[in-house]
This record gives structure tokens, sequence and C-alpha cells, in this order.
């Protein structure tokens, strides 16, 4: 993050897996707001002010937290109006370390399309922030650039290879991106944890219509 100036910039922040994806799908089902923090002490202080907290830590529910980081616990009737509080290795240190962007949205291939139309009607430049794992690359965050890079390709232009190489990476994965991942760290991590359905449907295109943005250090949706 140090080689950008996001002051001018709409950021979007993405964690494939799984924390944006979460975020994502908890406001298709009707969540008040998300308060993204980096630190889990903060996160388990929240529930005093009658948040629900949620959130993982190499990728297993934090002890003592309502909630963890599989889309399926925040889906139905049981989110709707839920403030959360939400802390995860990657994805809302991510979030932290954009803070300074003119505009911060949350990025999943469940809403590509939404995020896809905002950056083209938006003023703003872009720069896509992928959360990776603990300050390294991984490649289902960089799957979902290329995603987006794709679909803007013939409005905006790259200003590095970056978004080059991911494009590149999302057309030879688009076919069948589960097979494509299967090797790669985070879902072989995953996998120890025996969540295959959560990577299943975090890698589906365009489930839901909304976008999350970030307005006074909370998540919410227009």
């Amino acid at each position: 993050m140090h080689l950008y100036d996001v002051r001018d910039k709409t950021v979007v922040v993405v964690d494939i897996l799984r924390a944006t994806s979460c975020m994502v799908t908890a406001f298709a089902h009707g969540v008040e707001s998300i308060t993204p923090i980096a630190s889990l002490e903060e996160c388990r202080n929240m529930k005093t002010r009658g948040y629900v907290i949620s959130g993982e830590r190499d990728g297993k529910k934090v002890e003592g937290f309502d909630k963890g980081n599989s889309p399926f616990e925040y889906v139905g009737d049981q989110v709707r109006g839920l403030k959360i509080a939400f802390t995860t290795t990657n994805g809302t240190l991510a979030i932290e370390k954009s803070k300074d962007a003119k505009e911060i949205v949350i990025g999943s291939f469940l809403n590509l399309t939404s995020v896809a139309k905002h950056l083209l009607l938006g003023e703003n430049n872009a720069l896509i922030v992928c959360a990776g794992w603990k300050g390294r690359v991984n490649l289902e965050d960089t799957l979902f650039a290329g995603a987006l890079v794709d679909k803007l390709k013939d409005y905006l232009g790259p200003d590095c290879d970056a978004p080059l190489a991911a494009r590149y990476l999302y057309n030879l994965a688009k076919e069948d991106m589960i097979s494509f991942l299967n090797t790669s760290s985070h879902v072989l991590r995953l996998n120890k944890l025996n969540i295959h359905e959560d990577i299943k449907f975090c890698v589906a295109m365009d489930q839901f219509k909304v976008l999350p943005k970030l307005k006074n250090g909370t998540l919410v949706v227009n």
C-alpha cells in the first residue's frame, strides 16, 4: 500500500476466502451495518455495545465470538437488522490500510458486476486491494482482480502490469475456477478445515447486487 496514494481513488477491497464474500452475503440478507476492525480485542469489546461480534484468525472462528467467517453464517432472516463488528486475519486489515482512500467499496465474485458498474460510472481512479494472506499474494483475490479488469478493459486502462497479469490469470481460470484454485495456498489451508462448500460459494458469480461502502468507519449499503 505504501506505493499508492489513495486519496483520489476508489479502493475495492477484496478477500474472496472469505471476509468480503461474507460481508456481501450479509448485506444481501438484510444486515444493517458491519464495522470492520483490525484488532481482535477491539472487536471483542464491541459486544458490550450491542454488536454481534464475528471473525476469525488463521481461518478459524475466534473462541467466544458469535459468528465466524463462513458466508453460510450470514444468510436468512437470522441476520436481518443486525449490527456486526467483524475482524479477520487479512480482509479487515486491508480495509484499515485503505482508510485514507476517497472511497472504499467491498468486492467479491458474488457482487462483481455491481462493483464494475460503480467504477465505470464513478469519476475516481480505481485501486483493487487484494487482501492476500499475511502480506503475501494469493491466487483467489488476484483472480477477482482479473475478472474486474476484464469487465472494464474497454473503458479503464492499467497503470502497471499487475492488472494485465491478473486478467491473464483470470482468463486461464474462468471456465473452472475451483479446479484452478485446488492447489492454491489458502484453499489448501481451508481444506484442512473442511469448508469445501464455502469455497464453491465464494467463487460463484453475481449472486447479489449489493455494494457495501465504508462510511465513517462502518460498512453500509445505500
